[in-house]
């Protein structure tokens, strides 16, 4: 019993980070009607821009960390909206999806080529030392990065659910038309859409990092992921995104532990075509037509 509660609650933590990434495909998704195909470069890059800036310009950790967030909010959040995405969504959407992912090529080559194509270690936001949770041995990182992201998604809801500006988001998401003859401004409220994204990019990054250490392939893998966690919960639902990450963050750690390690890999594409075929709108999502 111990042992199946140490692979659940260590399951739910990497899912959670899952989940954070998965709601900026949704994020995404509500403010431009278009996939970000970089976003996984989006979460490998912030621990880039730590790591320079203690490397290059001596800043302390807790400093980096801080001025990553800064460039990831500034370059992969309003340099992200401006220079791409303004100019290329009036073409389709379809042009936009195909520019994402020449941009993750181009982020994951630069950084292989500028920085380092060997693997970085990246220090730990938390300690890792052992906590006994009812007979279950788990590392303090895990706890810390579960209650941080649960944390971070809750105060995200509440955000958007009971604050004006949030509310006015939620509209420009729902129909951009309608929103600006209400009186919202849908430039600004879909700008702060792409600064979230950014920085709930930067915050997995920072998470988990330490864990997969620093390198320039780590988005192909996280935005696979993130992209079927964010299908599987439901791709127009923050609360789908959660799901879907949790989800596949636990079944990933449960047949890696009771089955084999062989399959895992393959775990989250097997889920994705099961839950196409009997819930095609994922599992807390909802049906929904819309003229952009």
């Amino acid at each position: 019993m111990s042992q199946f509660l140490q692979v659940l609650l260590s399951g739910l933590a990497t899912g959670s980070i899952y989940a954070l990434v998965a709601i900026g495909f949704t994020l995404v998704w509500q403010a431009a009607q278009t996939v970000n195909f970089a976003q996984g470069e989006f979460v490998m890059l912030p621990a880039f821009f730590a790591l320079a800036c203690m490397s290059i310009l001596g800043m302390p950790f807790w400093v980096a960390l801080l001025a990553g967030l800064i460039l990831s909010v500034v370059i992969l959040g309003v340099l992200f909206k401006k220079l791409m995405v303004e100019p290329i969504l009036p073409h389709g959407g379809i042009t936009l999806i195909i520019a994402t992912m020449a941009l993750g090529i181009l982020l994951k080559e630069s950084v292989k080529e500028f920085y380092s194509a060997e693997a970085q270690p990246f220090p730990a936001m938390f300690p890792n030392d052992p906590i006994d949770v009812f007979g279950a041995v788990l590392s303090m990182q895990d706890i810390f990065n579960l209650v941080l992201c649960l944390g971070i998604v809750v105060l995200l809801t509440l955000f958007l659910n009971r604050t004006r500006t949030g509310r006015s988001m939620q509209a420009t998401a729902q129909n951009p038309a309608v929103a600006e003859i209400l009186g919202v401004n849908v430039k600004r409220m879909i700008l702060y859409t792409f600064l979230i994204n950014a920085a709930l990019a930067a915050l997995a990054s920072y998470l988990i990092t330490p864990v997969y250490l620093a390198k320039f392939s780590n988005g192909e893998t996280l935005g696979l992921i993130a992209f079927i966690a964010a299908i599987v919960g439901g791709f127009n639902q923050i609360r789908g995104a959660l799901v879907g990450g949790l989800l596949i963050g636990v079944l990933d750690n449960l047949t890696a532990a009771y089955v084999t390690a062989q399959y895992r890999a393959a775990l989250p594409l097997v889920l994705l075509i099961v839950i196409i075929l009997v819930r095609p709108q994922g599992i807390m999502g909802t049906s929904e037509g819309r003229t952009v």
